[in-house]
C-alpha cells in the first residue's frame, strides 16, 4: 500500500509543474489584452522558467514575446524575435505567423533593418 501512495503523490506532484506554468502563460496572454506588456513579458518569463522540460512550448512564448515587444514600439527586438522562431522552429505554425508579423513591418518601415544612408551635398561654410 505504501509504495502505491507514494506513487500516486509523485505523478500527483508532477503536475504542479505544468498548472504553474499554465498559470503563467495565461495571466501572460491576459496581461496582453488589457495592454500591460510590462507585466505580460515577466509572465512569459516565468512560465519559460517552468517550462524549459517542454521545449515545444517555446515558439508559444517567443511569439507573444514579439508582440509585447511591437506593443511597446521595440520593433528591432520584435523583428529579431520573430527570426529567432523562424530559424529555431522553421516547420512550425509559430515560424509562418512570425514571417507574416516580419513583413508586416517592413512594409511599415519598421523592422529594424538597416538604415540605407543617402549622401547630402557639401554646404559650403560662410567667409569670415
Amino acid at each position: 500500500m505504501r509504495p502505491y501512495l507514494c506513487l500516486f503523490l509523485l505523478f500527483g506532484l508532477s503536475g504542479c509543474t505544468s498548472v504553474s506554468m499554465n498559470s503563467y502563460l495565461d495571466a501572460a496572454y491576459k496581461s496582453y489584452s488589457e495592454g500591460d506588456c510590462t507585466n505580460a513579458l515577466l509572465q512569459i518569463s516565468q512560465a519559460e522558467r517552468k517550462g524549459r522540460a517542454r521545449p515545444w512550448l517555446q515558439p508559444e512564448f517567443s511569439m507573444l514575446r514579439g508582440q509585447c515587444l511591437e506593443q511597446q514600439q521595440l520593433y528591432a527586438d520584435a523583428a529579431q524575435t520573430y527570426r529567432f522562431i523562424q530559424v529555431r522552429f522553421p516547420a512550425s505554425e509559430y515560424a509562418y505567423r512570425a514571417q507574416a508579423r516580419l513583413d508586416t513591418l517592413r512594409q511599415l518601415g519598421l523592422d529594424g533593418g538597416t538604415a540605407v544612408a543617402t549622401p547630402q551635398p557639401v554646404r559650403k561654410l560662410p567667409q569670415r
